[in-house]
């Protein structure tokens, strides 16, 4: 009989927030331990996500959380960050993956063994499904800790996100030092000597996400 691959799921959350962490996720899901519900990440209540995300850690037969932190996203800039963070989260698996299945239509250099990018893979593969859930879930509690440190800016509410109320306190409170200086919105709100070396203006509108006021 014929041995399964490993093959790895990988997602991110957090590409187009103005503050905090970009996160990625890897997964291999086993193939005895199936995991019932799992979905997109954008697809599923919070109250859900929360349910599966230790079901994941417990079930998988490989699985990785990597964080990308604001100083590295401002130097390369959030694509290669996010890239980046894929290649690390692949390259950590143990038992390794023998092939990867990415959320998008990239690849990111460095990974150990042959991969496919797909376009809307978080809501076809359900390894990408698991690794969205992860990362998603990461992150959000990652804000709400954020939240605890500087309550001026609601990061428990919108996680970093340009809502409305999130660009209302930048403007209130000014940036800290977990916003993404190379994102437009902030950028303009730095003194001139720093806005002036931001090498990526528009970045967070790629990015943007539709967010509940």
């Amino acid at each position: 009989m014929t041995r399964r691959l490993r093959i790895a799921g990988v997602d991110e959350a957090g590409r187009g927030p103005l503050a905090g962490p970009v996160v990625v996720a890897a997964v291999i899901l086993h193939p005895k331990r199936p995991i019932d519900g799992l979905d997109d990440s954008k697809k599923l209540t919070e109250k859900r996500r929360e349910a599966l995300y230790p079901q994941i850690l417990e079930r998988a037969l490989a699985w990785r959380v990597e964080f990308v932190d604001v100083d590295e996203i401002d130097r390369i800039n959030i694509f290669q960050a996010t890239m980046v963070g894929m290649a690390r989260a692949v390259q950590a698996l143990a038992p390794a993956a023998e092939r990867v299945l990415i959320d998008g239509n990239r690849l990111p250099r460095g990974l150990p063994c042959p991969a496919r990018a797909i376009i809307g893979g978080d809501a076809l593969e359900q390894s990408i499904m698991a690794a969205s859930i992860l990362a998603k879930v990461a992150r959000d509690r990652a804000m709400v800790e954020l939240h605890a440190a500087f309550p001026d800016y609601g990061f428990d509410r919108h996680k970093g996100y340009s809502a409305p109320t999130h660009l209302a306190a930048l403007l209130a409170h000014g940036p800290c030092v977990h916003h993404r200086r190379s994102f437009a919105p902030v950028a303009r709100l730095l003194p001139q000597a720093m806005s002036d070396a931001i090498v990526e203006p528009t970045t967070a509108d790629l990015f943007a996400e539709p967010l509940p006021a």
